[in-house]
């Protein structure tokens, strides 16, 4: 493709909306850390922008290549909580990431220019081995050509749609640095402006705590999930870590040191936080009680989103027709996108189906 070409296609591109590009791993039922951290945004932007959402299950492959008996399950437990909290496959496209081959082209073709440093030295690939492994020996075993590519593939995730706002939680944000350099080093090697650097957007929420004043995380049991029963919501919230300095009852409480009721009340009971921290301060409620009245918060905010997600649940079917549906739209643009890279890259476009 000619630089003219080139230029050509842009102008038309730049008359359409703008691309938002986001995606999930699938490793079960999400969190409300997913929901606050990443969720509300793609709700909120979904029809300003022209979105794009994918399950990316080739990633999953990354670290659970061992153990994929429950990777299809999880597919579908992501795609009901994302339906279930508001992404509306009528506005935006849903898709599976392995339903889109040409992703897996692009990876190929952008881990030509990528520079071997690059992958060694991206943080959060580092952290990843970590906690997959016990001891080097593990390490080694471990850390396939899959994993280290992970940020390559991510990439290629982003830039097949030419995502220009990408909304994440905060824990990705090293991610798409890697995306920007390697859009940055493609325009330069083939002297073209065709990918957007994809740039970040975080929540007002972009990292919630979990129960026990940790990061929030599935695999830390520390997690209140979408997609719980309201008996098992209390349960977790029960177990949150509060004003460490509050011994007894009789206490009076300092909700600036409660660790975590006192900002799910902020998220979840606004409304109510002037009444807590008097009642908290002055000790006129203990801890439990006030966990407890917390806990019909996150219920009541959820009650709505939870029914919505069994009703899906019991149509398996029509889930499933969404993602095809998703899969089908996602190719046609990833198509075009790989198209031209082809041609700008100096290859043949052989006709495909």
């Amino acid at each position: 493709m000619t630089q003219a070409e080139t230029a050509k296609r842009q102008a038309k591109e730049s008359n359409t909306r703008k691309r938002i590009m986001s995606g999930m791993r699938p490793t079960g039922r999400l969190h409300i850390g997913h929901y606050l951290g990443v969720l509300t945004n793609w709700v909120q932007f979904q029809s300003d922008y022209e979105s794009f959402f994918s399950i990316v299950d080739w990633h999953a492959l990354t670290t659970k290549y061992m153990q994929t008996e429950n990777i299809q399950q999880d597919v579908f437990e992501v795609a009901l909580d994302w339906l279930s909290v508001g992404i509306d496959p009528e506005v935006a496209t849903i898709y599976v990431q392995s339903g889109v081959p040409e992703i897996a082209e692009l990876h190929l073709l952008l881990s030509m220019i990528t520079k071997q440093n690059w992958v060694e030295r991206e943080p959060t690939l580092k952290d990843m081995i970590r906690m997959l492994a016990q001891d080097e020996k593990e390490a080694q075993d471990r850390c396939t050509y899959g994993l280290i590519g992970y940020p390559v593939l991510m990439s290629a995730d982003i830039l097949a749609f030419k995502g220009e706002l990408i909304p994440v939680g905060k824990d990705q944000e090293s991610h798409l640095e890697f995306a920007r350099d390697l859009a940055r080093r493609f325009n330069s090697i083939y002297k073209v402006d065709y990918f957007p650097e994809p740039k970040p957007r975080f929540t007002e929420t972009p990292l919630l705590k979990g129960v026990d004043g940790q990061k929030m995380g599935k695999s830390y049991g520390n997690d209140i999930k979408i997609a719980d029963t309201e008996e098992d919501t209390k349960k977790q919230v029960k177990k949150m870590i509060t004003d460490r300095t509050r011994i007894a009852k009789s206490d009076p409480g300092h909700t600036d040191l409660c660790e975590v009721p006192w900002p799910y009340y902020n998220i979840f009971a606004k409304a109510s936080t002037e009444q807590v921290k008097d009642e908290c301060e002055s000790a006129k409620i203990g801890c439990v009680d006030c966990k407890m009245r917390l806990a019909d918060h996150i219920n009541d905010y959820f009650r709505p989103v939870r029914e919505r997600r069994r009703e899906l649940a019991e149509d398996p079917r029509r889930v499933m027709e969404i993602l095809e549906a998703g899969n089908l739209k996602a190719r046609e643009t990833a198509k075009q996108t790989l198209s031209d890279v082809r041609e700008i890259m100096g290859l043949t476009n052989w006709k495909r189906q």
